[in-house]
């Protein structure tokens, strides 16, 4: 009977012992979910206050400006050479653009604005009625419509910049809900020669001014070897002249020379012949026919 007991008590011991090592396991496992689950929080926390900050970055004008100006500054200076574009330049108008494209004429420097109305379309989406959703529509539609005019007006300048510009909006969702709802506004653009790109469209847009500034640079070079070609071929017959000129002095020098050789010939000739002859018998001659010359005078003067 004490054997039994002794048996059951061990039992008894064991599956309490177990069940601590098993429940104090079970709370440290727990414990460590618990770590994680308050690091999950911290990360949701700081991921909420980046949210918050974006979201006043967008709410506010100013900063919402300087937003969409980092991004278009990222997007131009990826896709375009830094000698083909400034940003915040001055116009002639007083009026500062975000960026300019410097573009050969036709058409000329191009300006791209990009701040977007983003309160209008925040309120639109955010409407909870049908009455606020429809003074929210009216309300964008006005808004853009005078963003429009307003970059038509300040940054299309004859004779200082394309007859167009470029209205960047740094929300696809913003450009998708134009096109799709309100594509009087984008036609309104058109028609006041302003083109609405979002990052996307613009990197497409960007591509193909890249690809008319190359060919810019393509014909410049061109030009310059044509211009080049074309003194050479002056300077070329420039040369011939020159060499013909000078290949008619080479003939007449040739021709005086053959006329010297034909003198000195004569010259060394004749010196020649003096040197054969023999001056006393010569000189015998000379007095004996002077001789009979006096006397001939002698007779006739007799």
């Amino acid at each position: 009977m004490e054997v039994r007991l002794s048996e059951v008590q061990k039992q008894i011991f064991d599956s309490l012992n177990g069940s601590a090592t098993q429940t104090a396991k079970s709370l440290g496992a727990l414990q460590e979910r618990l770590v994680a689950i308050d690091k999950a929080q911290d990360n949701l926390e700081k991921l909420s206050g980046n949210v918050l900050s974006l979201q006043d970055i967008l709410s506010n004008k100013q900063t919402r400006g300087a937003f969409g100006e980092i991004q278009l500054n990222d997007i131009i200076s990826k896709a375009l050479p830094p000698d083909s574009f400034s940003f915040q330049v001055l116009l002639s108008n007083g009026k500062r653009v975000d960026c300019m494209i410097y573009l050969p004429n036709p058409p000329g420097p191009i300006a791209v604005d990009s701040k977007f109305p983003l309160e209008a379309y925040d309120a639109m989406r955010s409407a909870k009625d049908d009455n606020q959703k429809k003074k929210a529509v009216q309300e964008f539609r006005k808004s853009i419509k005078i963003h429009i005019n307003s970059i038509s007006e300040k940054y299309i300048l004859e004779g200082e910049t394309a007859d167009g510009a470029i209205m960047f909006l740094p929300s696809e969702s913003i450009y998708a809900e134009l096109h799709a709802n309100f594509s009087d506004l984008v036609r309104e653009g058109f028609s006041k020669r302003v083109w609405v790109v979002s990052p996307t469209t613009c990197m497409a847009t960007l591509n193909t001014i890249r690809a008319i500034l190359k060919d810019a640079k393509f014909k410049e070079h061109s030009s310059k070897v044509r211009d080049n070609l074309a003194l050479l071929f002056k300077d070329v017959s420039r040369l011939g002249d020159r060499i013909e000129n000078l290949n008619k002095h080479f003939s007449l020098a040739s021709k005086d020379l053959e006329e010297v050789k034909v003198s000195a010939s004569k010259v060394t000739g004749r010196a020649d012949k003096l040197d054969s002859l023999n001056f006393e018998e010569v000189s015998t001659l000379d007095n004996e026919k002077i001789e009979n010359q006096r006397a001939q005078l002698n007779v006739i003067r007799s």
